[in-house]
């Protein structure tokens, strides 16, 4: 049985999206996605409580620091973090990317052995840099390593298109989600898939 077919075959409500959307896979969230370890990161703290379209314009500022390309550790430390901030990040965003760069410069960070981990193994390297989160690393998880089985459940995307489709009053909190989820396994990675592209077609006002 394909995982979309064991994913319709889990949950109604997923049944009903694969139907209407037909067989979604990442390729569909090629758009997020970016070319290299230490851009995904980046692009995922850019990203943090803003969003889909002011955490688009900013990253499209801050690669124009660097000639349109993801810079390396050095070539981001060298810059001023007031060019940082004017490129619109915030002073708390200054620090997270910054630290990641120190991260990665010194080591401390193996970007290149993160595929070889396990997805706990490496939502905890991520999470150990000061701002990079267990969210950061989901994201990383699903973008980057395309790993099958994630739930960023704290994703206010996800929240919002759970509250959407399964017709919930209010935001669902994130054990509600990660509840919810449980019976996505092994293929959450490919529910998220659908719950994001389900954004665009049936809009919800935030709340919660």
């Amino acid at each position: 049985m394909s995982g979309h077919a064991q994913l319709a075959a889990s949950d109604p409500v997923m049944a009903r999206l694969i139907e209407r959307f037909g067989e979604l896979s990442l390729e569909h969230r090629r758009g997020v996605r970016v070319a290299d370890d230490l851009g995904t990161l980046l692009r995922g703290v850019v990203g943090q409580q803003v969003s889909t379209g002011a955490a688009a314009a900013i990253w499209v500022r801050f690669l124009e620091l660097f000639g349109g390309a993801v810079p390396s550790p050095p070539e981001l430390l060298a810059v001023e973090p007031g060019r940082l901030r004017e490129a619109g990040l915030s002073g708390r965003k200054v620090e997270y990317v910054r630290d990641l760069a120190r991260h990665v410069d010194d080591g401390e960070l193996e970007l290149g052995r993160l595929d070889e981990l396990s997805d706990e193994e490496v939502i905890a390297e991520i999470s150990a840099v000061r701002g990079l989160g267990p969210w950061t690393a989901q994201i990383f998880l699903i973008h980057r390593l395309e790993r099958a089985d994630v739930l960023p459940a704290g994703d206010l995307g996800i929240r919002r298109a759970v509250q959407a489709q399964y017709g919930l009053p209010e935001l669902p909190s994130e054990p509600a989600v990660t509840r919810i989820g449980a019976a996505w396994r092994p293929h959450r990675t490919l529910a998220c898939v659908y719950l994001w592209h389900s954004l665009r077609h049936d809009p919800i006002e935030a709340s919660g």
